[in-house]
């Protein structure tokens, strides 16, 4: 997309806050009006706009990404999609270390059980833990409470927390996240410690780098949504 707009504006109504490009609104890309209910969530995607290129990279707009998905995607059937980023709770990445080195197996331990007592707090659950890949059934209740919790959640939280549980793979993580038992960076460190060991190890690769770099520019993005959000 070009850029075609030379103003943009922040407007609130008894509904929330709107973007204004030349003085009309934006709209996602099913044509709904992408409104907020937070100012500052408004303001901050009202800033991806206004510092757009000639050539528009929608990259370097995660905000409106997102809140376009809590228009588009997830408000029409908010319940389906919050049961699928609750299956999460059934393998979470906190629950499956590593059988060595050492050394990796005691950063796991220090940063995952740390999230999992919080969860065990908040949540009144307890996990099932395993060293290697095979799956280890979570009880039920762990499953049941945590897909509870985030069943409560809006269509915009839903947005917010969906890349930090699909991206790192721990819906505990995320969770604490979006209630700010831990900051976005101590919840990236936690959920990135096996790439980072592997790096760490192995040197230097520039796509897993890449890669990486990615998911870390995508996840504190979320992380970021949920705090305007909540501001």
């Amino acid at each position: 997309m070009k850029r075609f707009w030379k103003t943009v504006d922040v407007v609130r109504d008894d509904d929330g806050w709107a973007i204004m490009l030349d003085g009309r609104p934006v709209r996602t890309p099913a044509r709904a009006l992408l409104k907020v209910s937070s100012e500052d969530l408004a303001d901050s995607i009202a800033e991806e706009w206004r510092i757009a290129g000639e050539d528009v990279d929608p990259r370097a707009m995660p905000l409106t990404g997102l809140a376009n998905a809590a228009i588009d995607r997830i408000a029409p059937d908010k319940d389906a999609f919050a049961a699928g980023l609750a299956h999460y709770a059934e393998a979470d990445l906190a629950c499956y270390r590593a059988e060595g080195p050492s050394a990796l197996v005691e950063q796991q331990a220090s940063s995952w059980d740390v999230l999992l007592a919080w969860a065990r707090r908040r949540y009144d659950v307890d996990f099932a833990t395993t060293s290697g890949l095979m799956h280890v059934p979570q009880p039920h209740g762990t499953v049941e409470r945590l897909g509870h919790a985030v069943a409560t959640l809006d269509a915009f939280q839903l947005a917010g927390l969906s890349p930090l549980v699909t991206i790192g793979g721990s819906l505990v993580a995320g969770l604490a996240t979006l209630e700010k038992a831990v900051t976005a960076d101590q919840a990236w460190r936690a959920v990135s410690i096996d790439e980072r060991w592997q790096l760490k190890q192995w040197g230097a690769v520039t796509e897993a780098e890449t890669a990486l770099k990615n998911r870390k520019r995508d996840f504190l993005a979320a992380a970021r949504f949920l705090e305007l959000l909540d501001a």
